[in-house]
Formats: structure tokens, sequence, C-alpha cells
């Protein structure tokens, strides 16, 4: 049976070319908002606190401050309306789910930029 629902993934579902990022990463996620008969662009820029799953079924959560309110979206890697995804800089972290990241405020909550060779 789950051979049969893999090759269904592989063959039907057409895979989207996203950059590659992990937890720790700032990210802008672009994509498409239906209201009514008209669509438009809107955009979340946070951090990537997890990623979760694999192939068809992976999804990535992120984080940003909105004011003094954090808030936290999920987005399905292979959603449909999702447009790009720009990694605007690469995190230096040591987990690979960040959830602490939510208590710390101020200097604390920043993460160092990882160095590239």
């Amino acid at each position: 049976m789950s051979d049969l629902l893999k090759f269904v993934q592989d063959e039907f579902v057409t895979k989207k070319d996203f950059p590659e990022f992990n937890a720790g990463d700032t990210i802008t996620v672009y994509y498409e908002i239906k209201e009514g008969e008209k669509t438009r662009t809107q955009f979340f820029k946070g951090v990537v606190i997890q990623k979760r799953g694999a192939g068809i079924t992976q999804t990535f959560t992120i984080r940003k401050m909105s004011g003094a309110v954090g808030v936290e979206r999920i987005f399905p890697l292979n959603m449909p309306a999702l447009q790009k995804i720009e990694v605007n800089q690469h995190g230096k972290v040591r987990r690979a789910r960040i959830f602490y990241f939510r208590e710390l405020t101020g200097k604390k909550a920043k993460i160092k930029e990882k160095r590239r060779r």
C-alpha cells in the first residue's frame, strides 16, 4: 500500500523548485490569496521554526513578530498557492526545531548569520 502511495505522489504531484532552507533561516514566502473573484499575492517574512514531514506532506512553520505579538504560520511545501520562497538569511542554530525561540525577546531573539564558504 505504501508503494502505491509513493508511486502516485511521484507521478502525479508536480514538484515545485524552491531553494533549500532549514530551521533558523529567515525567509520570505509569497503566496496567492483569493478574495471573491480577485487574486493577489501576499508575503510572509519570518524565521523558520521547524520543517517536518517528507515528500508531498512536508510542511514548515514560520514565526514573525507583528508589533509585540508573535505570529506563526504553517505552510505545506506543495501548496498550490505558494508562488516563491526567498531565503533572506541563513541562521546558525544547533537544533532542527527551535521552539525555544518563542520565549526569547529583545537581543536574545537574534539569530547569528551562518558564515558561508
